[in-house]
Formats: C-alpha cells, structure tokens, sequence
C-alpha cells in the first residue's frame, strides 16, 4: 500500500517529536518520531531495570546482566549461550557471555557442561532475586500501568507491533551491511 506524504498544511499542524531532524523522511515522518519514542523508551526501561533491581537487593547489575539473569530462569529450563542470544535478539554474543560469567561469580546462575555446550539456569539465590524484582515490578510499575489509559489488549498490540518492527529494522541492517 502506497502512502500519500504529508501536505505542508498538515506538516504544520504536526510538528513530530523527533531527535533528528535531517532524518525525517516525507514519506514516512512518523517512523522518525517513533524511533525517538524507542530512544527514549529505551533508556527509560533500561533505568528501570537497573533500578528495579537494586531495590530488589543486588545493585552492581547492568540492563544486559538483568535482562540475561531473567532469560535464564524463564521457565526454570537450563539454556544454552546462543538461545539466551537468541530470545534476547543479542548479536554479539560476548556481551552475553561476560554477562553470564558475571552472574555465575555472584551466584545467581551456575553453568553446567553437557558435552561441549555449557547450559545455564538459576541458581535458588538468581530465583530469590528475580521473584523479588517481581514484587518491586509489581509495586511500583504494575500498579501505575492503568494511570495512562492503555488496557493489556492494546498494550499487546503494541507488543506485537514492536516484535514486527524488529523484524523491520534486522533486515533493514542486512540490507544496510551490503549496501
């Protein structure tokens, strides 16, 4: 489906809320002011995390040490490095990889050999702390959700909108690496 631009007349009605603005395209404004929303969205939930698992009781974690620490217990299965990567979307996979061995020596996930695979899965301290990040999540966050007006149908669609972005943007990087 083909998408008419913007007309001056509506440009100047809809000024969007963009970080660059030599990036806004006429074909496709709206796609600038929600990469700004991803930005800042981002770094937000990134915060949060952070933030949410200090209060939790263990301050010295990053986003991707979090993120990585509740993959791992994420249905109390073992997993190996390239699944973690995998559901995480993570392409580097060193990054992964200290974060786990970071996670390990604090003794919330330990590494078992099977093999040459190592599988990873929580320890009974990482499952304390993620059961605790929930009540915190719980507390602070689930509790304001309805104070913007968005209802768990919509904000799946928004999941599943985010999901088909990805989709977008990965191959948009396959492209870009050949162009």
């Amino acid at each position: 489906m083909e998408r008419k631009p913007m007309s001056n007349d509506e440009r100047k009605r809809h000024q969007p809320i963009v970080s660059s603005s030599h990036l806004v395209s006429e074909k496709a404004a709206e796609l600038s002011e929600l990469e700004y929303g991803l930005i800042i969205a981002n770094h937000a939930f990134q915060r949060w995390m952070v933030r949410c698992m200090t209060a939790a009781g263990l301050a010295d974690l990053n986003p991707l040490d979090v993120l990585i620490l509740h993959n791992v217990n994420h249905r109390s299965r073992a997993k190996k490095l390239a699944d973690i990567c995998f559901n995480l979307n993570i392409e580097d996979t060193h990054t992964a990889s200290y974060a786990l061995r970071k996670l390990v020596k604090l003794g919330l996930v330990e590494s078992r050999r099977v093999g040459k695979e190592s599988f990873f899965s929580t320890t009974e301290q990482g499952v304390a702390a993620c059961q605790r990040y929930r009540e915190v999540r719980e507390e602070c966050l689930i509790e304001s959700l309805g104070e913007i007006g968005v209802d768990n149908q919509r904000l799946g669609e928004i999941a599943r909108l985010l999901r088909s972005l990805s989709g977008l943007y990965d191959e948009a990087a396959r492209a870009a690496a050949s162009f």
